[in-house]
């Protein structure tokens, strides 16, 4: 091992599925769409879920969450 080892973090999660549906709450949560997010809470709250399989729904979320909006809303109003 030297000094600048080039060892990473492993970002991928256990379940990409749940990822990507983590990712499509967190888009659905940020442009207002309360149908889909309440559906997606619905669908992996269910019984048939493992903790592994939640704790990458919500990684997901927070991976996207973590990207700024692209523009903000206050500024995009006309007068």
């Amino acid at each position: 091992m030297g000094f600048f080892s080039r060892k990473q973090e492993s970002t991928e999660s256990a379940d990409p599925t749940m990822t990507e549906l983590g990712r499509e709450y967190a888009i659905a949560k940020r442009h207002g769409d309360r149908k889909t997010a309440n559906r997606l809470t619905r669908e992996v709250g269910g019984n048939g879920r493992t903790d592994e399989e939640r704790a990458a729904f919500w990684k997901g979320a927070d991976d996207y969450d973590a990207i700024p909006p692209a523009h903000s809303k206050r500024h995009n109003r006309r007068r």
